[in-house]
């Protein structure tokens, strides 16, 4: 079986220890993430029209825990923490933060579980607006703290080989997507982590299976067919 994770380098290593033994993996990255400065990050976060009273924090990708972490005291010490999906919601305890609410179905259904306001949304600069206009129309107030940017890598010819040969293609995001998609067979296997990145997928890919845990390793052999020591 041959697996390809787009992740950065040095993000995969979890996701590793979830697939097949004896599966020949590598690693093509598709994506490269620039974070914002913590000193200007709290200084964009103190000037938050609701700074210091935010009711929700919301945080819709694990790469936003850290600034998460980093920002709950200056735009709400005691606000509730809510997730989009179960890999944000463990980046986020491991950063010492308890989630209160999480969407496992993506930002629409976050969006619908969230009660009360203000609330900011921790995200790319470039993230999807989903989330945050769902909370408009219900009428709560809404700010976006941007504290990352995801910029597109394209592989390089080993990388797009590997990505035309594999069996399955781990995506984290709808932005590797964007990218990887390009050069990933018809027949592949993709697999993602939660609702929004299936979705994304989906939309022009029609093998796709949701859900980063320790069943991956039998659910790949399942729906792959292969022994993956290739026999």
């Amino acid at each position: 079986m041959r697996v390809v994770v787009t992740r950065e380098a040095g993000r995969g290593d979890a996701l590793r220890t979830w697939l097949p033994d004896g599966a020949e993996v590598v690693e093509v990255p598709v994506t490269v993430t620039h974070y914002e400065e913590p000193d200007a990050l709290l200084r964009a976060a103190r000037d938050l029209p609701h700074a210091g009273a935010y009711a929700v924090l919301a945080v819709t990708s694990a790469r936003g825990a850290g600034a998460a972490a980093l920002v709950r005291p200056v735009v709400g010490p005691h606000s509730e923490v809510a997730s989009v999906g179960p890999a944000t919601s463990a980046a986020l305890r491991a950063r010492g933060l308890m989630v209160s609410v999480e969407g496992t179905g993506g930002a629409a259904e976050l969006a619908e579980v969230i009660e009360r306001g203000p609330v900011v949304v921790v995200a790319a600069s470039d993230a999807r607006e989903e989330l945050t206009q769902r909370l408009t129309q219900r009428g709560l107030a809404v700010s976006r703290l941007a504290c990352y940017e995801t910029r597109p890598r394209e592989p390089d010819e080993a990388g797009a080989a590997a990505l035309a040969r594999a069996d399955v293609v781990l995506v984290g995001a709808p932005s590797a997507w964007a990218v990887a998609r390009a050069y990933v067979g018809e027949s592949t296997w993709v697999v993602v982590p939660g609702a929004t990145t299936a979705r994304a997928v989906a939309a022009d890919h029609a093998r796709v299976l949701e859900g980063w845990d320790p069943s991956l390793r039998e659910r790949l052999v399942t729906i792959t067919g292969r022994d993956p020591r290739g026999r």
